[in-house]
């Protein structure tokens, strides 16, 4: 008996060494911890209007903060009571903020007509409302962009309307075009085109790779695009996989490369908002490729947040979350690696 009280006694020690804690509830909205965003979030679920545009005003044209702040206010309007964005537009209606925060809402929502469901197990009618609402948000966005041309915004987040409505490759070329010549390393705007050029999209493999090896290959150290190719890598290996993957697969020299540069990367992008969104990407591979401690150190940075990428891909994230931070801490106190 001494020696199991002896041995839990370590192991909660090692646990809270790093700051983790086992039983910790974990928030499924967000990717990791956001003292501005947080605590607008809980007021607009009381129905208060005025923080939300006091928040999207004050990312100024720091575009990629911009686009974190429209997306989670969307979501929140759409998952949650979203009488507070009709109550910012009563108010304001010629507000391009108020505005912009519905279309992204009318897209947010039209994915959620749809379902996760494969499209043959999609019916008429949740069809039906996927195109319209995408097609509504299309015109909307366009209306948007007119009003504030410096924005790219709306074109960043037309990308996932071109998914849903399936533009063609020379569509997808021109709104990339309007995307990169006002913000071209904007983070949300690329990861969204990673998808449209995925095999299970509009694309292939071949194209996912080369587009995110450019755009990691050309970025600045500090723009975190050096995780897309983590995130193609992980498209095509793994959800495409039938079978359990190899653990070798993880520990060729080249996806250590790749998860090498991301940690340089991640290291340089301090109050960037998507850092936490790669650190979870860092922890799963660094976890997948054994370097247990690197990766306990970036689920430190992130502990109680768990929407992000990959637990999102899993029917249970949290549950998924938790059981990757789980065997990163034993494996980090079992090898000492």
């Amino acid at each position: 008996m001494a020696a199991i009280i002896l041995i839990a006694s370590l192991v909660a020690a090692y646990w809270l060494r790093y700051g983790l804690l086992p039983l910790r509830p974990q928030n499924g909205r967000l990717p990791g911890p956001d003292p501005q965003l947080e605590p607008v979030l809980n007021s607009v679920r009381t129905g208060e209007w005025e923080p939300a545009a006091l928040l999207v005003g004050s990312a100024g044209s720091d575009w990629n903060l911009r686009a974190h702040y429209v997306q989670h206010l969307a979501y929140t309007a759409v998952h949650d009571d979203g009488a507070w964005l009709g109550k910012w537009h009563a108010a304001r209606p010629e507000d391009p903020d108020a505005m912009l925060v519905s279309a992204c809402a009318r897209i947010e929502y039209a994915w959620k007509l749809r379902g996760a469901a494969y499209a043959s197990a999609t019916s008429a009618e949740q069809a039906q409302g996927f195109h319209r609402e995408l097609a509504g948000a299309r015109q909307d966005l366009a209306h948007i962009a007119a009003l504030n041309p410096d924005d790219p915004t709306p074109f960043a987040k037309e990308i996932w309307v071109a998914l849903g409505l399936g533009y063609s490759k020379e569509q997808m070329r021109a709104l990339w075009t309007e995307v990169t010549k006002r913000a071209p390393d904007h983070y949300q705007a690329h990861s969204a085109a990673l998808q449209y050029k995925c095999r299970k999209w509009r694309g292939s493999a071949q194209e996912a790779e080369q587009f995110a090896a450019e755009a990691a290959r050309r970025a600045p150290k500090g723009s975190l695009l050096t995780v897309l190719p983590l995130v193609s890598w992980y498209e095509h290996h793994v959800l495409s996989a039938e079978g359990r993957v190899p653990a070798d697969s993880f520990r060729t020299p080249m996806l250590t490369a790749l998860v090498d540069a991301a940690l340089d990367d991640v290291a340089a992008a301090e109050g960037h908002p998507n850092l936490p969104s790669a650190r979870h990407a860092l922890a799963y591979f660094l976890l997948r490729q054994g370097r247990y401690r690197a990766a306990v150190l970036q689920f430190r940075h992130v502990d109680g947040y768990a929407e992000a990428f990959p637990w999102r891909y899993r029917p249970w994230k949290k549950l998924s979350y938790r059981a990757h931070r789980t065997r990163a801490m034993w494996g980090a106190l079992l090898t000492r690696r």
